[in-house]
C-alpha cells in the first residue's frame, strides 16, 4: 500500500526546454502562428523568467511556443535547457528561435560575471512556487484509496484538535522507516458533470508530522499544520519524490471536458480567477498529460428561436456557440482526473466550463 502511494507522490519540476515539439502533431495548426509586432530581436533570460512569460513576449499563443523552435516529436523527449544568461534570437525571415551560440549556448555578459554551474537553475515552466503545494501531495484517491492508510487513534493529552508541536498515537504505520508522513482527510466527491459518475475524492491536506517513536501504535509529532487535525484523520508516507521533466504543448488528439472544481475551494464559491487550481473530468485515460495546454470556455446559451415578433412561434431553441475566455496548463495527471493552474482569463472560472483543445 505503501509504495502504492509512494508513486502518487511525485514532485514535478518544471524546466524550460529550449526545443519543443510541435503543438500539433497529429494536425496542423489551423492558423499561421502570429509574432507579435513587438517582439524582441534578442532577449536575454534573467532569473525568475518562465517559459510562459518568455513566450508572451513573442506571441499570444504561448502555448504554441514549439513551433518558434522548429523540433520534432522525438527532441521533445529529450530537450535542451535554457538558463539565466542565455540569449534568445528571433529569425523573423523564418519565424524561428535559436539561442545564440546553438544549444545551450550562453553569452558571457560582462567581465565581471562569476562563472558557476547553472545545473539546478534552468528556466521553469510556469512558477513552480504557485503550484508546489500540488506537485509533493496526492489530490485524488478512490473512494477506498484511505481506508488502509495509517490513522490516528489517540491524541496527546486528550486533545480534540492537533496543532503544530503536538504528538500523537498512530495504527498502521508499523515497521515502516519513513521519517516524514502527510496528514489526509477524504474530502468532496469529484462527480463528473457528463456522466454524473464519481471519478474519485480529493484528498484533502491537513498537515505534514514527522515519526518521534516507532512502534504499534507509532509516535508521530506534527511539523506543519493547515487545518485542523484529530483522531481518524490519515497518513501518507510523503516518500522519496521524483523528477520528470516535461514540454508544454497543446495535446496531439481531441480533448474535450469540464471543469469540476476549484480546488480547496468550497462550490457556495462557485468560481475562481488566474493563478489558482481547477479539476478536469479528463485524464490519461483520455490522452491528458502533464504539460499540456488546454483552452477554457463558457458553455453558450440556449434561447428561443422566435420572438413574439416573429410568426414562426414553433421554431426550435437555438444554442449559441462555447464562448472562449482562457488558458489553463495541465500540471497533475491521474486516470480520470487531471488538475490545471488556470493562466490567463477575461472572466472569472466556474464549474461546468469546458476545456478543449486551444
Amino acid at each position: 500500500m505503501l509504495d502504492q502511494w509512494r508513486k502518487s507522490i511525485t514532485t514535478l519540476v518544471f524546466v524550460l526546454a529550449g526545443g519543443f515539439a510541435a503543438c500539433g502533431y497529429a494536425q496542423a495548426p489551423k492558423t499561421p502562428l502570429a509574432l507579435k509586432p513587438d517582439a524582441p530581436d534578442r532577449y536575454v533570460v534573467v532569473p525568475g523568467d518562465t517559459l510562459w512569460g518568455i513566450a508572451q513576449r513573442y506571441t499570444d499563443s504561448p502555448w504554441r511556443w514549439p513551433e518558434l523552435w522548429n523540433m520534432n516529436k522525438d527532441q521533445i523527449r529529450n530537450p535542451h535547457r535554457i538558463y539565466p544568461g542565455n540569449v534568445i534570437v528571433l529569425d523573423r525571415a523564418r519565424a524561428r528561435l535559436a539561442l545564440e551560440g546553438g544549444p545551450g549556448g550562453t553569452v558571457k555578459l560582462s567581465p565581471r560575471v562569476r562563472a558557476e554551474s547553472t545545473a539546478k537553475a534552468a528556466i521553469p515552466s510556469i512558477p513552480a512556487s504557485v503550484i508546489e503545494p500540488f506537485l509533493t501531495r496526492p489530490l485524488v484517491v478512490e473512494p477506498d484509496g484511505l481506508e488502509n492508510a495509517p490513522t490516528i487513534i489517540a491524541t496527546e493529552e486528550s486533545r480534540v484538535i492537533l496543532e503544530a508541536g503536538n504528538r500523537a498515537f498512530v495504527r498502521g504505520i508499523g515497521g515502516s522507516k519513513e521519517p516524514v508522513w502527510f496528514v489526509y482527510r477524504r474530502g468532496a466527491p469529484l462527480v463528473d458533470p457528463d456522466s454524473n459518475t464519481t471519478l474519485g475524492y480529493e484528498a484533502v491536506y491537513l498537515g505534514s508530522a514527522r515519526v518521534v517513536r516507532e512502534g504499534e501504535p507509532a509516535v508521530i509529532q506534527l511539523t506543519s499544520v493547515t487545518q485542523e487535525v484529530g483522531v481518524g484523520d490519515k497518513l501518507v508516507a510523503a516518500g522519496k519524490p521524483e523528477i520528470p521533466t516535461y514540454a508544454p504543448r497543446a495535446p496531439s488528439g481531441q480533448v474535450k471536458g469540464r471543469v469540476m472544481s476549484m480546488y480547496g475551494r468550497t462550490p457556495q464559491l462557485g468560481e475562481t480567477g488566474a493563478q489558482t487550481v481547477i479539476s478536469i473530468n479528463r485524464g490519461k485515460s483520455q490522452g491528458l498529460e502533464v504539460g499540456h495546454v488546454l483552452a477554457l470556455y463558457r458553455p453558450g446559451a440556449t434561447v428561443a428561436a422566435a420572438s413574439a415578433r416573429t410568426k414562426d412561434a414553433g421554431a426550435a431553441p437555438l444554442n449559441l456557440p462555447d464562448e472562449r475566455y482562457g488558458i489553463a496548463f495541465v500540471f497533475r495527471v491521474f486516470d480520470r482526473v487531471s488538475y490545471a493552474l488556470v493562466m490567463r482569463i477575461t472572466r472569472p472560472v466556474t464549474p461546468l466550463d469546458v476545456v478543449q483543445n486551444p
